[in-house]
């Protein structure tokens, strides 16, 4: 049977689609696309992790990105535990959300301010309403395919699981909000031009995945955010860059540093929470200075800065900063992926592309170039669904969709790359026998 390898994920399945819808408290973890039944983790240790069936896998999930130096990193339990010791959540400030917010903004030196939350859907939801009273203006401007969470100007051609599930749009959407979002093909330029020259000056704000990464893993195009950039600065909207996926998981300056473009705004998620809800948005102090109390923007939180997950988040920084060859390392164990991937694919006979953005990459089975959503979504998605399973049965943790990312983390070696590649070419093959 496709999915767990044991009874008790079954059992566990079971019992919380009777509590819980779909047995999950976020779609993709449903295994909707690639079918089966998911598995139940029980816990995680570096790049690995153990359902409650005591199976282990080589996990290249990481909680989607959120674990940069991979599951229960020591210096990040160490500061986790010491700041619940002290208090789990006040309400009220503390010297560490001073810390992240300094740290940070010497990282990124375009986010001048910024703002913490506690989910990436909050902070790019936050970031446009911010947008909006800054201009003055309504009209959003969204890529096809790419994710900004799950707020209802934003469930309009939307990746990651709204899309693997079939539903790209969501009901409960009121139409006049909907009308307000203008989807355009990622990487298409010449649409970007036509757009701004018919209504540019009704938009508010342009948001972006600087490398799209939840329709699978699509790189920009040279000359699409330099439009992006330019026509947004002609017309007196606002760039935004949704970088909760590439924040600090592509290099130390972002996508946004890698790339040489800067954004007005920027919303970080998923790696400065250390595996702790936490996120943010931040940018121009013209702009970040409308905020409520200091502006007529509101935005407020209960659990915004909680000192547990800003103490994990700084304790991951503090690696970054103090260990230069880490993204170097990531990179080349990204690379040594990708290239394994593609020969093992090759080897068997089997048309697919693997595509990689420096530490991220993802798998799609096609012959074709993918460039944007349509490009993403007609790839072979059945095939994926065996090569997930083929090779979860071998202990190796995929995504499980194919319009996500893999994520290598510090964690990874030598032992975790060989075990995959030698799982991926049995897979390979396997996929070939059937077809």
């Amino acid at each position: 049977m496709e999915g767990a390898r044991g009874p008790r994920s079954g059992e566990l399945f079971a019992r919380a689609t009777r509590v819980i819808p779909g047995g999950v408290n976020s779609p993709v973890r449903a295994f909707k696309a690639v079918g089966g039944t998911p598995v139940f983790v029980a816990a995680g240790k570096g790049a690995w992790i153990e359902d409650v069936d005591g199976n282990r896998y080589v996990d290249w999930v990481q909680s989607w990105g959120a674990l940069l130096l991979g599951h229960a990193h020591p210096r990040v339990l160490a500061a986790a535990r010491a700041a619940a010791e002290r208090g789990t959540t006040f309400g009220a400030p503390t010297e560490s959300e001073v810390l992240l917010a300094e740290k940070i903004s010497s990282f990124l030196p375009g986010v001048e301010m910024l703002r913490l939350v506690s989910s990436g859907t909050e902070a790019v939801m936050s970031a446009v309403r911010l947008a909006r009273g800054f201009t003055g203006r309504q009209k959003v401007v969204k890529f096809a395919g790419c994710y900004h969470g799950h707020a209802d100007g934003f469930l309009v051609a939307a990746g990651s699981g709204a899309a693997a599930g079939g539903v790209p749009d969501s009901a409960g959407v009121p139409p006049p909000v909907a009308a307000e979002t203008v989807v355009l093909p990622y990487n298409d330029t010449q649409s970007v031009k036509e757009l701004f020259s018919a209504m540019g000056g009704e938009v508010a704000c342009v948001v972006v995945e600087p490398v799209a990464a939840n329709m699978g893993l699509i790189p920009p195009e040279p000359g699409f955010l330099e439009t992006l950039r330019e026509k947004t600065e002609e017309y007196g909207a606002l760039l935004i860059f949704d970088e909760v996926i590439t924040g600090f998981r592509v290099g130390r300056p972002g996508a946004q540093g890698l790339l040489g473009i800067h954004p007005d705004l920027t919303c970080l998620g998923k790696v400065i929470g250390g595996g702790f809800p936490l996120a943010a948005f931040g940018g121009r102090r013209d702009v970040m200075s409308l905020l409520a109390p200091e502006g007529p923007v509101y935005q407020a939180g209960t659990l915004s800065g909680n000192p547990v997950a800003v103490a994990a988040g700084l304790a991951v920084l503090e690696v970054v900063e103090e260990d230069p060859g880490l993204y170097s390392r990531l990179e080349g164990l990204a690379s040594a992926l990708a290239r394994g991937l593609e020969e093992a694919f090759l080897a068997a006979g089997i048309p697919a592309r693997v595509q990689r953005y420096s530490t991220l990459l993802s798998v799609f089975f096609t012959a074709s170039p993918v460039r944007n959503f349509e490009d993403a979504r007609a790839a072979d998605r059945r095939l994926y669904s065996r090569f997930f399973h083929a090779m979860l049965a071998r202990g190796i943790y995929l995504p499980p969709s194919p319009l996500e990312a893999v994520f290598p983390s510090a964690a990874h070696g030598e032992e975790e790359l060989e075990l995959t590649l030698e799982a991926a070419r049995a897979a390979a093959w396997e996929l070939k026998a059937s077809s």
